[in-house]
């Protein structure tokens, strides 16, 4: 619990300065909302063996293929990172950036889901007797 207190602590105070100096600097109230999500990030980081431990549980339990759970490692991956960046973005007045990382985000896990959509299509095919 005393974690999630520091990680609320340390982003309403990167919120407040960030406020403040985009008043005064604001060059630099963008830094400070980086710099607050990069070290946000790292408490996040540190569950992530905890994900990936239960997501691996899981994986034995039912006997799903790591091929599978690889690829959705990395779109979960692509997803926070482009959310991630595209919120910097916006903070900085970019939105027109923000959203070009949006489509290329979008477009990343459509051409990292291939191989599971070939996989569904195969097996449909195979249901159908073709």
């Amino acid at each position: 619990m005393p974690e999630r207190d520091a990680t609320s602590m340390i982003g309403i105070t990167g919120v407040f300065l960030a406020l403040f100096l985009k008043q005064t600097k604001p060059e630099y109230a963008v830094c400070v909302s980086a710099g607050t999500g990069i070290l946000l990030l790292f408490p996040v980081a540190e569950r992530l063996s905890l994900v990936i431990e239960n997501i691996r549980l899981i994986q034995s339990a039912i006997s799903i293929q790591s091929a599978y759970i690889q690829v959705l490692l990395k779109i979960i991956g692509i997803t926070y990172i482009s959310e991630f960046a595209a919120d910097i973005c916006r903070d900085a007045g970019c939105a027109a950036v923000a959203g070009q990382i949006g489509v290329f985000a979008k477009l990343s896990i459509l051409a990292v889901s291939m191989p599971i959509v070939s996989a569904l299509l195969q097996t449909i095919q195979s249901f159908l007797g073709g």
